[in-house]
């Protein structure tokens, strides 16, 4: 089981009340974006392309309450950057664990041997480490010898101290399905408690642009994927739900709900989604509900959407098919999984016209950007904050 039972129950009763007080847009997850600074330069990263003052900002134990207060997801992931760099984290993930947050904390593990001492044990702390593959692949999509190794050793460190551990997995076009399966099989083998996978977006500020998918690429590598388990009779568990890894097989036709999943930054609500970094922010929650112009996004609705297949976007309409549609998820499961062969489901149409969009409205300018591949700090110690 990728989710643990009670886990699932919390969030099921949680999406339950907010539908029978017919709320339509409410937060599943909270992208909570402490910082942006990292200590490795991934080839595919759109998030850490910043100037230097910017990578310097941290956000608050307060302003960090602040947010998880004011939308109540009942789950909370945090990514950078590199939030172990953070001084307060520990501070913050303490004050999550409080108010009964499922926290996934995410980390490369560069400095996690470093820093876990510094973390207890809890129901509702996840360490989610970034590993994309096998060694040889890992280190080349992280720009950067030798951080698979030290991934899988905090890996068993982290479960050896009674942590939960999961496995944090985006797939680009330079991967075999077979390949993808080795490593799948090699995370179950490590004991974590899942995986969490996603086609890589295509982020305007990442430094190599030829890497993304596009739609039909992504379901046809799943399908290959899946085949492939199937075939080994492989057990994998993913931190996911089984419609929402349909999807990515090609055979559901979902739009995306970014309201779903918010996020909070330096910079404060960012609009529409954790994706798009040049739409705008809003100085609260509830502006960011109510203010936003979700009507222009979306698959079909803007191009920025058109390639995205990624869970923070549709994992909340996969779960949503799921309460109305629980027949799917009987036939998925009597069909050993999602399916690999036959067509495709058909993208959604096209209802925007191209020549009409003005793209200097898509720029935001509080965002300062170095449209340059940043460069790896030498050494990690000058990540610590003091």
């Amino acid at each position: 089981m990728g989710v643990p039972i009670k886990q699932q129950i919390n969030i099921a009763s949680y999406i339950i009340k907010k539908k029978l007080k017919r709320e339509k847009k409410y937060p599943l997850v909270l992208m909570l974006e402490p910082l942006f600074q990292c200590n490795l330069a991934c080839a595919g990263c759109g998030k850490i392309a910043y100037e230097e003052h910017t990578l310097k900002r941290r956000m608050s134990f307060e302003d960090a309450m602040k947010a998880v207060d004011e939308c109540g997801a009942p789950v909370i992931s945090i990514p950078g950057g590199e939030p172990l760099i953070h001084n307060e984290m520990p501070q913050i993930v303490k004050g999550l664990i409080q108010r009964k947050k499922y926290i996934y904390l995410c980390t490369n593990a560069i400095m996690l041997k470093r820093k876990i001492h510094a973390y207890e044990p809890s129901h509702y702390l996840t360490f989610s480490i970034h590993l994309d593959g096998l060694k040889e692949h890992h280190d080349k999509s992280v720009c950067k010898e030798g951080v698979f190794e030290i991934a899988v050793e905090a890996i068993k460190l982290a479960l050896d101290k009674g942590h939960r551990v999961t496995i944090n997995c985006t797939l680009f076009n330079d991967v075999d399905p077979k390949e993808v399966a080795d490593f799948f099989d090699f995370a179950m083998k490590l004991g974590v408690e899942g995986i969490m996978v996603s086609p890589g977006y295509s982020y305007e500020m990442a430094p190599e642009q030829e890497l993304f998918l596009g739609r039909n690429q992504s379901k046809e590598l799943f399908r290959g994927i899946f085949r492939e388990g199937k075939k080994r009779k492989s057990k994998w568990e993913f931190n996911q739900s089984a419609l929402f890894l349909d999807f990515l097989a090609g055979n559901q036709s979902y739009q995306c709900t970014p309201w779903s999943t918010v996020t909070y930054n330096i910079f404060g609500w960012q609009k529409p989604c954790y994706l798009l970094v040049n739409e705008g922010y809003a100085k609260s929650y509830k502006e960011l509900i109510e203010d936003t112009e979700w009507d222009k996004y979306g698959v079909g609705h803007n191009p920025k959407c058109d390639n995205c297949m990624v869970h923070c976007g549709f994992e909340g309409t996969a779960v949503n098919d799921s309460f109305k549609n629980p027949l799917k998820l009987l036939e998925l499961s009597l069909n050993g999984g999602p399916k690999t062969e036959g067509p495709l489901s058909p993208d959604l149409p096209i209802t925007y016209d191209l020549n009409k969009i003005d793209k200097s409205e898509l720029v935001n300018p509080q965002m300062p950007i170095i449209k340059k591949k940043p460069s790896p700090v030498k050494k990690e110690e000058q990540l610590t904050d003091k």
